[in-house]
């Protein structure tokens, strides 16, 4: 135990007395990744043995938004009217998410068009529908959404945007249910055997640090399974795991909220590491209390307690998030005046409305802000909106108007006030093919982690997008469960 996190101790295969069950690929976890991953194994000819915690499969996919990052030019672009390309997929996800391993991330984009097909023939359902607005999560069935910084600069010039959060049919906030419906169902029809109610609370490695088995807690139960190929960790997370938040992400404070299930306690982080596999970008987050719904709230300004803007109001508002946990003393503040004052919509974000005010020195005053600094910025941010730019932040013009209609209002958004949810990003290191790495990036010998339980492609919130969990995830679950079957990933695609 290291700073009060268990990891799990490593067992040698001359310990273990009896093996209860020997397959060729053993899944641990079955959300997206795990799903994806055991289906890939299966077809690729492999005996496969699906272990899950909880008592059914689904995992934190099925409880999420049903949201995919996709791109490269899928049908419902097509239909909506965007020609994206994976070129220009791949240049926005480069310059935006600055991904720890640019083969993993282009490998995703050129392979985005085809991977969005497989889920389709899955059953995963997609309607050739699109939503033009600014949208957190959308209530009905529409697929296509704007879910990243696409728009916003300077990402806008890196790569001509386009929308690629591909929704599946479900509704309300958990329509990822019926993304992962069809997927489990498909399992079932392959006669793919999983156990449930079936924790993995240990590795068994080899002299050669060959990881050939699983130890397995059920309820009253404690035995071990043999992997001739290999072990694949899709154990979700680490939202709800204490001791490693604590460790990692300390701005997050007692207002903040985990966004998982009770069995995202970091174990696939935990069982990679106790194998040697690396841990990164552990202190990456995705925050998010939204300002919109309603869209007009973007054409506000919001400042921190310097009473300085300190990014586009336009972008994704995890970046926002991110950048607002970063300020000093995690204060921020919307600014509106008369013509675009609402309330966010959001209502679980709890940002609290301060007040009206007849002047802007008079809002200054109110909030503590340093004398003169609020009349500065609107100042300058009002003079370059009459022109229809903004030289500080360059925000689109869609979302420029001087703020000088009337009186003004100002509402509380700050980090350590309002309810602001999060998913983390970090975990274990692995490449293309899901082959857990270690401090040097060498592999470690049968052992592979995908989803929520690796590292994101994106680092931090600030390079997030909505669907960035589900479509990597997806995508490289299945990539890790044809490699641990022994086949090749253009091999099985021709």
């Amino acid at each position: 135990m290291e700073d009060n996190i268990e990891i799990p101790q490593i067992i040698s295969p001359e310990d273990v007395t009896s093996w209860e069950k020997e397959v060729d690929v053993i899944v641990a976890g079955q959300g997206i990744a795990g799903t994806c991953a055991a289906l890939e194994a299966h077809k690729a000819g492999a005996e496969v043995l699906i272990v899950e915690r909880a008592s059914g499969g689904g995992g934190a996919s099925a409880m999420s938004s049903g949201i995919f990052y996709l791109g490269g030019g899928t049908e419902v672009q097509k239909v909506a009217g965007y020609e994206d390309t994976a070129e220009e997929m791949a240049a926005f996800m480069m310059s935006c998410c600055d991904p720890l391993d640019s083969n993993a991330a282009l490998a995703f984009c050129r392979d985005s068009k085809d991977h969005f097909d497989w889920l389709e023939d899955q059953g995963v359902p997609f309607e050739r529908t699109y939503h033009g607005e600014k949208a957190v999560w959308l209530a009905d069935t529409t697929c296509l959404m704007w879910t990243g910084n696409e728009k916003a600069w300077p990402f806008r010039e890196a790569a001509k945007p386009a929308p690629r959060g591909h929704k599946v049919a479900g509704m309300g906030e958990n329509a990822g249910a019926e993304g992962m419906k069809p997927l489990l169902a498909r399992c079932i029809e392959q006669d793919i055997p999983a156990i449930y109610d079936s924790a993995v609370v240990g590795l068994v490695q080899d002299s050669d640090k060959r990881v050939v088995g699983i130890k397995v807690k059920q309820p009253g139960k404690t035995f071990f399974v043999k992997a001739r190929r290999g072990v694949i960790i899709a154990c979700g997370s680490h939202n709800m795991s204490q001791p490693l938040i604590k460790k990692y992400l300390p701005l997050l404070g007692e207002t903040s909220e985990p966004l998982g299930i009770p069995s995202n306690d970091g174990m696939g982080v935990r069982l990679g590491i106790s194998a040697g596999a690396n841990p990164v970008n552990m202190d990456g987050v995705i925050p998010t209390a939204s300002i919109y719904p309603p869209g007009k709230l973007i054409k506000g300004i919001v400042v921190n307690a310097n009473g300085e803007r300190f990014v586009a109001e336009d972008v994704y508002h995890g970046r926002l998030a991110n950048f607002i946990m970063e300020q000093p003393g995690q204060k921020a503040y919307l600014i509106v005046d008369e013509e675009i004052f609402a309330y966010p919509e959001i209502t679980h974000a709890r940002h609290t409305l301060i007040d009206g005010f007849e002047t802007v020195d008079a809002m200054e005053a109110a909030l503590e802000l340093p004398q003169g600094s609020l009349v500065r910025t609107l100042n300058e941010y009002n003079e370059g909106a009459e022109k229809g730019e903004d030289k500080r932040f360059h925000k689109h013009v869609d979302w420029l108007k001087p703020l000088g209609n009337g009186s003004w209002a100002a509402f509380d958004i700050s980090f350590n006030k309002s309810t602001y949810v999060f998913i983390t990003l970090g975990g274990i290191r692995a490449d293309e093919r899901g082959r857990a790495l270690d401090l040097y990036s060498q592999p470690i010998p049968g052992l592979y982690v995908v989803g929520a339980s690796a590292a994101h492609i994106p680092k931090s919130g600030k390079a997030y997008g909505s669907g960035m969990s589900l479509g990597p995830g997806s995508y490289f679950g299945r990539r890790a469960g044809r490699d641990a079957a022994g086949v090749a990933w253009e091999e099985q695609k021709a």
